[in-house]
Parts: structure tokens; sequence; C-alpha cells
């Protein structure tokens, strides 16, 4: 799953022609990775540590782009069917690690598909949010800035 999600993340990233969809895409590409290598660990028995912060790349993204997204962008179809791709990934990837964290006995493994679908669900709330905005670029502002409109 991790491995599809990494070869899918790395061409959305190439064919994503604006520059915030490309460092998004980019930015899942690594925490995939990571995930891979922290479930490559468990199976070898090794011991992760698990007291790592979820690594937030993206709001680092947004905060460089920001001007950026401000413009109106028109994204093309194939951006759009990419980020439907990966919200369905990402929804299995979350429904699957809650499953297999209530199934697993307490202790390291149980903590990490915790983190693990804590971490996919970060990603499944970053792209609904993205293809929202995409989808109807006004409404979005209108209604991230609602406290502007409602005086606040």
């Amino acid at each position: 799953m991790e491995t599809d999600a990494i070869r899918f993340y790395k061409g959305a990233s190439r064919k994503t022609s604006h520059p915030f969809g490309k460092k998004m895409f980019e930015s899942f590409t690594r925490d995939e990775t990571r995930h891979l290598g922290m479930l490559n660990d468990i199976i070898k028995g090794l011991d992760i540590d698990l007291n790592v912060e979820s690594p937030g790349n993206i709001r680092t993204v947004f905060s460089e782009l920001r001007d950026q997204m401000m413009q109106r962008i028109e994204a093309t179809t194939d951006e759009k069917e990419a980020i439907k791709v990966a919200l369905e990934m990402e929804k299995k990837g979350y429904n699957y690690y809650l499953k297999a964290a209530d199934e697993a006995p307490e202790g390291q493994e149980k903590r990490l598909f915790e983190i693990l679908s804590g971490e996919e669900e970060m990603h499944y709330q970053l792209l609904s949010n993205t293809y929202a905005f995409l989808e109807d670029t006004g409404n979005w502002f209108m209604w991230k800035e609602l406290r502007i409109v409602e005086g606040g």
C-alpha cells in the first residue's frame, strides 16, 4: 500500500504543473517513504522511535506559496483526477491502519498504526481542502475567511 502510494505521488508530482500541487505531492512522497521504513523496521523486529512529531511539511509549503495560491488558478482535469485518486488511497490507508491499530496488541505496533492512521487522515483532509479550493476558489476563500465576512 505504501509502495503504491509512493509511486503514485512521485508520478503526480512530475505531472502537476502548479507549484503548490507539485510540492504537496513531493511532501506526501516523503511521508509515505517514511511510513514504509517504519513498517519495515517493525517487520524486522527492530525498535523504532515512535515519539516523532508529524513532519508538517505542508504548512511550510502553504506559507511559501501563499501569494501564488491567492491568485485564481485553473487546475487541469488530470490534476483534479490525481487528487481524487489520492483521496481514495488515503481513505483506504486510514481505514486499514485504524483497523490494524484496533487489532494490534499494546506496544510499538499498536502505536505505529495509530500514528500512521493519523497521518493518513491529515493527508486526506489536506487533499479534500485542496480539491475544494481547485473546484471553487472564490467560495473557498470566503469560507476560510468567514470571520472577515462576519466582521470578526
